[in-house]
């Protein structure tokens, strides 16, 4: 079935005077798979009276585990090349094959075997990758930044929810609900800069030793999800 917007606003007036609803999935996936249920929806995408599709997206508020806002490759185009020379270990899989796989913070660096290595260093018009000598591996422009972020999550209806019990007792009460779209880059760096939104970084090596990006993440904890948007209407 093909919910309007309105009608999913309507139906999600009524979930939050139910309270309190027990999962219908336990693990991670549970608040998304209940919310689906209960609007009776499969697809999560929204169309809109303007012709826009509006992801719908959920999150319980208490949550520690972060959400992907989009993967993108540090610039300029051989930074993962150098960054894996000179960090990479053995791969686990294939120890001929170098491996990296780490979360940057802002506000400390990455130890690698009790050294440390690399941070984020936010700029005012652009985040860099550095080391422990100043010198910038990689970096990210606002420009890029903007392009992933928009291209991945250009409109979002997103529902949180007050959370109670564990695995397949948990309960959510879906109180609180955002329409968002707009990327807010000065929001996105203060985000950064107090390591609410941390990078993943995952590079692996090709059979040929090209090295093989498998998706450099930005996360961010559910709490914050909403201002990463310039505009952000809180509907419920």
């Amino acid at each position: 079935m093909v919910l309007t917007y309105l009608e999913i606003l309507a139906r999600l007036k009524e979930i939050n005077e139910l309270r309190y609803v027990k999962t219908h999935r336990s693990g991670d996936t549970g608040i998304g798979k209940t919310l689906e249920d209960l609007l009776g929806i499969e697809e999560n995408n929204i169309p809109s009276a303007n012709g826009h599709l509006i992801e719908l997206k959920s999150g319980r508020k208490n949550a520690t585990s972060m959400i992907t806002l989009f993967t993108k490759s540090p610039l300029p185009e051989r930074a993962n090349t150098v960054i894996l020379n000179r960090y990479g270990y053995p791969s686990k899989k294939d120890p001929g094959k170098k491996s990296l796989h780490y979360t940057i913070h802002s506000t400390s660096f990455y130890n690698l075997k009790g050294k440390p290595t690399l941070k984020i260093d936010v700029k005012t018009d652009k985040i860099e990758l550095v080391n422990t000598e100043g010198e910038a591996l990689g970096y990210w422009t606002k420009d890029v930044l903007k392009e992933s972020f928009e291209r991945k999550l250009p409109h979002v209806m997103y529902v949180k929810a007050d959370t109670r019990g564990k695995g397949k007792t948990e309960e959510f009460w879906f109180n609180e609900v955002w329409l968002l779209s707009g990327f807010d880059f000065e929001n996105f760096l203060e985000l950064i800069s107090h390591d609410h939104i941390l990078t993943d970084v995952r590079i692996g090596q090709f059979p040929n030793g090209k090295p093989h990006d498998h998706g450099t993440g930005f996360r961010v904890l559910p709490a914050k999800l909403e201002l990463c948007f310039k505009d952000r209407t809180r509907m419920i």
